[in-house]
């Protein structure tokens, strides 16, 4: 059976976005490009919401992240990608799905019959749905040495409790701090 996890980051103070869904408070150093390169090559299925597929859609394929990060995008534009979503119709991005309606029953079909890994990137929306549904197996929290003092939360708007257990930490050189826990 595929494992469904999340990888995100976050600031100290919790928040995954500012108030105008901005990230370009998260200091991507070359320790984490490294770690998220090799993340990559693990060859998981990437899972997204719309927001955050729309934004990664926008910057992975240009020659600017090319040049800025070229492991990482090679990674991002050669994986499979799935996006969640009931309003968008098309999806550019080389090797793109849409699923759309019962996104729940269709991830867990996926999680049984796929042969791959699934990891959520981003997506905040989705993983609190994802995660209250139970579908979730496990998550990496990168935490950034940075308040923004207001932001999304995030699981904003969660209606349980999260119950994890720690099973790994690491510390960059940075001062970010990565967390990873399984679904307890």
């Amino acid at each position: 059976m595929s494992k469904l996890s999340v990888f995100n980051f976050i600031s100290l103070d919790g928040y995954y976005k500012d108030l105008n869904n901005g990230i370009d408070w998260h200091v991507h150093g070359q320790e984490e490009g490294d770690f998220s390169a090799k993340s990559l090559g693990q060859n998981n299925i990437l899972l997204f919401g719309r927001i955050t597929y729309q934004m990664m859609a926008s910057w992975w394929p240009t020659q600017n992240a090319i040049d800025a990060m070229p492991d990482v995008a090679r990674g991002m534009n050669n994986a499979e990608k799935i996006v969640c979503s009931n309003t968008l119709k098309t999806a550019d991005w080389h090797n793109t799905r849409i699923i759309s309606g019962d996104i729940f029953t269709q991830l867990a079909a996926m999680k049984k019959t796929s042969g791959k890994d699934i990891t959520i990137l981003g997506s905040g929306n989705l993983t609190t749905q994802l995660a209250e549904a139970g579908l979730i197996d496990s998550y990496q929290i990168m935490i950034d040495p940075i308040a923004i003092g207001n932001g999304i939360a995030i699981f904003k708007d969660m209606q349980r409790q999260l119950k994890l257990k720690l099973t790994d930490t690491r510390a960059f050189k940075s001062g970010t701090v990565l967390l990873s826990y399984e679904a307890i």
